[in-house]
C-alpha cells in the first residue's frame, strides 16, 4: 500500500466519480462526521458520480439513497442498489435475488443464527438485523466487547458449512445465501442506472474502503484507496488497496476527496 502521496495528480484529474465504503471509511467511531459529510457533498456538488457501497441493510439504504448527496447506494454487500428519482420522485430497487428467493432464505438464516449466538461465546445479532432483506449480520464489536479472531474466525466458518458466503466487516460478519458482492452489484448499477462499461471504464473511478469485505473492489479498481486503519486488517485481506491515506476513517475520506477536488479544479 503506497501512501497517497504517490497517487499522481494526473491520475485523479482523470476521475468521474467515486464509490466509497461506510462504516469506519465515512464514519468515525460509528459516527458520521460533519467534515466526512460535507466531502461527500462537495464531491457531489463537483458534478462527480457518488455512491455507497455497504454492507448496511436495505432501511438504511433507503434514507441513504433518499436522503443523502449520492447518486446510489449499493447494500447488505451487494444484495441490491438503489437509487432515487427526483425527478419521478420514486426510489428504484434492484434485488440481486427476487423476493420469493429472498423469503425462502430467511428460516435457513434464523438457523445459522441460532447457531453462532449459542457457541460463539459474546456474539450479538446487529442491532440493524431487523431491516435486512437478503442477509445475516452478526456483530463482534459494534455494540458488543471486541471479540478476538478466533471468534470472528469461527463465525465464518459456521456460516461457510452452513453454504454461505461469509465476509468480514469493521464491526460485523455478515452472511448469505449465493454468490454475489459489492463488486458484481457495482457493475449493475453502473451498466443499468448510468449506462456505463464500469470493466471499460475502471480506471476512471476510485474506491476507498477499510476491511477486508472491501477486498473485491481494492482487487478491481487500479485506483483503490485504503483509510488509515484498513492497516488493522492487513493480516486478513485478500487483496489490499493500491494506496492508503495518512488519516483514518472520516479524516480519511476527507483527505481523499480534498485531493481529488483540488486535482479536477473544483
Amino acid at each position: 500500500m503506497l501512501s497517497i502521496d504517490r497517487l499522481e495528480v494526473a491520475a485523479l484529474a482523470r476521475v468521474r466519480g467515486m464509490f466509497a465504503d461506510i462504516d469506519d471509511t465515512l464514519t468515525t467511531d460509528g459516527k458520521l462526521t460533519a467534515e466526512a459529510y460535507a466531502a461527500l457533498a462537495s464531491l457531489h456538488a463537483a458534478g462527480l458520480l457518488v455512491v455507497p457501497i455497504t454492507g448496511r441493510p436495505a432501511g438504511w439504504c433507503d434514507h441513504i439513497a433518499r436522503m443523502w448527496p449520492v447518486d446510489a447506494v449499493v447494500g447488505e454487500n451487494g444484495a441490491f442498489y438503489f437509487a432515487y428519482d427526483r425527478a419521478s420522485r420514486k426510489l428504484v430497487k434492484r434485488f440481486r435475488d427476487a423476493d420469493p428467493v429472498r423469503a425462502a432464505h430467511r428460516d435457513r438464516l434464523a438457523a445459522v443464527r441460532d447457531r453462532i449466538l449459542t457457541e460463539v461465546a459474546g456474539t450479538a445479532l446487529a442491532s440493524d438485523q431487523r431491516y435486512r432483506e437478503a442477509d445475516l449480520a452478526i456483530d463482534y464489536c459494534e455494540d458488543v466487547p471486541r471479540l478476538g479472531g478466533a471468534a470472528v474466525d469461527r463465525i465464518v466458518a459456521i456460516m461457510r458449512e452452513a453454504g454461505m458466503t461469509a465476509k468480514v466487516s469493521s464491526i460485523h460478519v455478515n452472511g448469505w445465501f449465493g454468490v454475489y458482492d459489492k463488486l458484481g452489484m457495482t457493475r449493475t448499477l453502473m451498466q443499468e442506472h448510468a449506462g456505463i462499461d464500469l470493466d471499460r471504464d475502471r480506471e476512471r473511478y476510485l474506491f476507498v474502503g477499510d476491511s477486508p469485505n472491501d477486498a473485491p473492489l481494492f482487487a478491481y479498481f487500479p485506483l483503490s484507496v485504503g483509510v488509515a486503519n484498513v492497516r488493522r486488517f492487513a493480516a486478513r485481506l485478500e487483496h489490499a488497496p493500491a494506496y492508503v491515506t495518512t488519516s483514518e476513517s472520516g479524516a480519511g475520506f476527507a483527505e481523499l476527496a480534498a485531493r481529488l477536488l483540488v486535482a479536477r479544479g473544483a
